[in-house]
């Protein structure tokens, strides 16, 4: 199993990131995905599932109407986008193989949301 994310970096607050996820190692469309964050000195908090078709999705209060995930099943990747962004969405962002599961996943991708 290998997960690569991309796409993090530094916003302004009210900014707005698309975090993608490439997946390989394994049948991509047969497992639901989730994308997790680690803010510092924290544990990881999942914030996303998305169902192995796409078709349904489940957040997290706290991004709820401002974070989209969707996925290609064609080109094995996951995506999330991220809009309205605030200070205490700082942390690493992961991907997961698998619903609300920590164990496959990826290296992470940093986002910082600072003024």
């Amino acid at each position: 199993v290998q997960l690569v994310e991309s796409g993090g970096g530094m916003v302004q607050p009210g900014g707005s990131l698309r975090l993608s996820c490439a997946a390989s190692g394994f049948t991509f469309s047969s497992y639901d995905m989730t994308w997790y964050r680690q803010a510092p000195g924290k544990g990881p908090e999942w914030i996303s599932v998305i169902s192995k078709g796409g078709g349904w999705t489940y957040y997290v209060d706290s991004v709820k109407g401002r974070f989209t995930a969707s996925r290609d099943n064609a080109k094995n990747t996951l995506y999330l986008q991220m809009n309205n962004l605030r200070s205490e969405d700082t942390a690493l962002y992961y991907c997961a193989k698998g619903e609300r599961s920590w164990v496959a996943r990826g290296q992470g991708t940093q986002v910082t949301v600072s003024s």
